[in-house]
């Protein structure tokens, strides 16, 4: 599939303010654009950007229902009240469940977490774990990541005698439930100034909320902070704003002082003794925390998390590292399954959407199997499996299309739905699947345009090699923490050739490890290029091609040099 490369054009508005930005701030020219692009227009916008600040985290107590949400902590804690943390069983619930958890522990000898069974109890809040909160007399829960459609669960509770407070950072329907207090942001009757927190950021808000109302110091809430960064990077929420703030402060704990289950992480990732990134997050840590909750049960996770011996720290490392790797091995096989389904479709390249079932695959897979269609066919993709009597499914999808609101249409089809804009999941029973898929499919037929079913790589500057430098490179690197609405800057530079010492690389020589030139270069600049080995002949033969790239660095024996990261390669007579 070609991939479209989309050229960002500055404005003469956005000119006249990267020039401005240029001679203020002193700063490389491409960077004062690339912070134009992001909307960092002013001084004191960029030096926020660059040094995000704990004192611009917003007022706790602007999320509606938050003083009751205090109150009825601080009544339950002075009564000696029995209280269960309960959370999804992702890395958003069980890093949520872990940083409360952490939190109030000191304040109460009568505290719980439960995380939900996801094949015995699926997503969210469940009447089994209200029977069991009930069986152990526990008055106050208080649900992190999910509940923000339990109307009948709450309803239930309170027929029991238990007090929900649901931090939840899910679309909201229009009717809440009757918990005794539901923070939520993305609420129709918020005036929270930022509604794009993660499940486990509506957490850390509301122990901010229960610190100040205590006179407890923000410092004892830093620590925490591990955790935040961990769920912003692994729930792609975007880095802007508030989470920015939480992000940088939360990624300075974990390369600097980690708690013992993450430095347990750390290590079984072999990422000890390096510098941590969102990348090293989303695709070492998070999948590990993940895999529990996917494989086994969520809890174990939050038992790591909370860890406090190195010993056994180590143990449950090694645990969700296993099941990290039986994860893979399931995926696959899955992915391969899947993709065989829609080998047998008809008319593919006339199709907006996938949807494909098996009653017999694994739920705890499914998510990542609908990731792995719709980058492969950029379409969104719906996969389904049958659970305790239901058909379950997750779906993607693509830019430009909100899968949240495709399958919310569908409601009426449905026992139940969630998720975001991108990502959603969903159960119907068995007799509902024909109508459902029927529907969906025409839906994305009908808005779904072919420009989104094509890759796009948005470059932010064309640059020459020779630009790129160790005093480039360290301004650039000021922008982290990246990631969505915040992403590593993609350049291109025209007219590249081989410097003659390029090669393939790989067990099956798939790779490109290349050594580059320019007309301006005074020295060959390092790249590699995964899973591009159809180039090699073409740049063997010493023609220019342009490159499409993000710039890296890449530490091997304790030296660390520039290298590229290709994204695409074409001839540059093209």
């Amino acid at each position: 599939m070609t991939t479209r490369w989309n050229f960002r054009t500055p404005t003469n508005e956005e000119i006249h303010k990267q020039k401005e930005l240029e001679a203020e701030l002193g700063l490389n020219p491409v960077i004062c654009r690339l912070l134009v692009q992001r909307g960092i227009t002013t001084p004191e916008e960029a030096k926020k950007y660059f040094k995000p600040s704990l004192s611009d985290l917003h007022d706790p107590f602007l999320m509606p229902d938050m003083k009751a949400a205090v109150k009825r902590l601080n009544k339950a804690l002075g009564n000696k009240e029995k209280i269960l943390v309960y959370g999804d069983y992702d890395v958003d619930g069980t890093t949520a469940v872990s940083l409360v958890y952490r939190f109030l522990r000191p304040y109460s000898s009568t505290l719980e977490y439960y995380i939900p069974d996801r094949y015995d109890e699926g997503y969210g809040i469940s009447f089994k774990g209200i029977d069991y909160a009930q069986e152990s007399g526990i008055t106050l829960i208080i649900a992190l990541d999910c509940g923000i459609k339990a109307i009948d669960k709450i309803n239930y509770a309170k027929q029991k005698g238990i007090d929900f407070i649901i931090c939840d950072h899910h679309m909201p329907d229009e009717t809440l439930p009757e918990a005794i207090a539901v923070l939520d942001a993305k609420r129709s009757d918020s005036i929270y100034p930022y509604e794009h927190l993660s499940g486990c950021g509506v957490g850390f808000k509301f122990m901010q909320a229960f610190a100040e109302s205590n006179s407890i110091p923000f410092s004892s809430l830093e620590k925490l902070l591990e955790l935040t960064a961990v769920s912003i990077a692994s729930d792609i929420v975007p880095i802007t704003g508030e989470n920015r703030i939480l992000a940088y402060y939360g990624l300075k704990q974990l390369n600097s002082n980690p708690s013992l289950g993450l430095k347990g992480i750390i290590n079984i990732c072999g990422l000890s003794g390096k510098e941590i990134t969102i990348s090293d997050i989303v695709f070492k840590i998070g999948p590990r925390i993940n895999a529990s909750g996917r494989m086994m049960n969520g809890k174990e996770a939050v038992d790591l998390l909370l860890a406090k011996d190195v010993d056994e720290a180590r143990e449950k490392s090694e645990n969700i590292n296993q099941y990290n790797d039986e994860r893979r091995e399931l995926d696959k096989r899955i992915t391969d399954e899947a993709n065989a389904i829609i080998d047998e479709f008809k008319n593919m390249e006339d199709r907006k959407a996938m949807v494909v079932y098996n009653p017999n695959w694994h739920k705890g897979v499914i998510g990542i199997v609908a990731s792995r269609l719709t980058e492969k066919y950029f379409r969104p993709a719906l996969v389904l499996t049958k659970s305790n009597n239901l058909i379950t499914g997750s779906a993607r999808s693509v830019s430009g299309f909100d899968i949240y609101k495709a399958i919310e249409s569908c409601r009426d089809l449905l026992e139940n739905f969630g998720g975001h804009t991108y990502a959603a999941g969903l159960s119907m029973k068995e007799e509902n699947l024909e109508a459902f898929t029927k529907r969906f499919m025409d839906l994305a037929a009908k808005e779904i345009i072919p420009e989104q079913m094509t890759p796009q790589l948005d470059i932010d500057a064309v640059i020459n090699l020779k630009e790129i430098n160790s005093k480039f490179v360290s301004e650039l690197k000021k922008m982290n923490p990246f990631g969505p609405e915040n992403e590593k800057p993609i350049f291109c530079s025209r007219q590249v050739q081989d410097y003659g010492t390029s090669k393939l690389v790989g067990k099956d020589l798939e790779h490109l490890k290349l050594e580059l030139i320019d007309s301006g270069s005074y020295s060959p600049i390092h790249a590699i290029a995964f899973g591009m080995h159809q180039h090699n002949n073409y740049i063997k033969e010493m023609k220019p091609f342009d490159l499409c790239y993000t710039i890296e660095e890449n530490t091997y024996n304790g030296n660390t040099t520039i290298q590229l990261m290709v994204k695409d390669i074409k001839p540059s007579d093209e």
